[in-house]
């Protein structure tokens, strides 16, 4: 699998790219994990919008999954798009959702161009990848990934507190794209977003090889998020950047 960062910025798109979204790439089939906001510009560089086999999002927060409305404007419009409904899998509601953002409620909603599927616990097959999600700590729906092909193992976080079903998820995997949002020493809510300690933790807790931190808000130091996964996890720590890619 090839995982290219298109998009990793937290709670908002960010001076250096947009919010969150990652494009794997397995056996010429091409998944996005995740759409969130500013991303469809610069994932064109890398996929053309018709040229996308499946949209894996892990929930209905806007920086997870509001750039889905422009490409339903381009999967529904461009003089060059394919046949056929792009799958789209997301949290129970998805396709009401996102239709009532792109101000379309009325039936098919965006139906003409998205085949919606809700999430269902355990693993599912998307094309050539098996795809296992679990439930994470956060304030609406949200699922962690673990995404297999080939022998290879990717997880994905998403958005969540400290909880041991991530730790689960990711049981000996190749890779933890981690998610990174607070800092220690602040005034941290629950069940909203792990520090970099945190993000480490798990890491170690899963017996991981590799950890890339991610969804580091634009107000706080990425470095000082690194420093804290490492202080944590003796293994690789890189930070998620734009552009970036992973051969897993």
């Amino acid at each position: 699998m090839r995982l290219t960062v298109i998009g990793c910025s937290g709670s908002l798109p960010g001076p250096h790219g947009p919010a969150s979204c990652y494009l794997l790439e397995a056996d010429g089939f091409r998944a996005v994990v995740d759409l969130g906001s500013g991303a469809l510009g610069p994932l064109q560089r890398h996929c053309a919008t018709g040229d996308l086999d499946a949209v894996l999002l892990s929930h209905l927060h806007p920086d997870h999954c509001m750039d889905v409305l422009p490409l339903y404007v381009a999967r529904t419009y461009h003089p060059d798009r394919r046949p056929g409904r792009l799958p789209v899998h997301g949290p129970a509601g998805v396709g009401a959702h996102l239709a009532r953002a792109y101000g379309r409620c009325e039936e098919p909603g965006l139906g003409g161009a998205f085949d919606f599927v809700e999430w269902v616990p355990g693993r599912q097959q998307v094309g050539p990848l098996a795809v296992t999600v679990a439930r994470m700590a956060h304030p609406v729906e949200t699922w962690a990934m673990r995404i297999e092909h080939g022998g290879r193992s990717l997880v994905y976080s998403a958005d969540t507190g400290p909880t041991d079903g991530l730790v689960a998820l990711a049981e000996g995997a190749d890779l933890l794209l981690c998610e990174a949002s607070f800092q220690e020493g602040e005034d941290n809510p629950v069940d909203l977003h792990l520090t970099g300690r945190q993000a480490g933790e798990h890491a170690t807790r899963a017996r991981v090889a590799r950890l890339v931190v991610t969804h580091i808000p634009p107000w706080y130091d990425s470095a000082q998020t690194r420093v804290e996964a490492r202080s944590s996890y003796d293994g690789p720590v890189e930070l998620a950047r734009s552009g970036a890619t992973y051969e897993i």
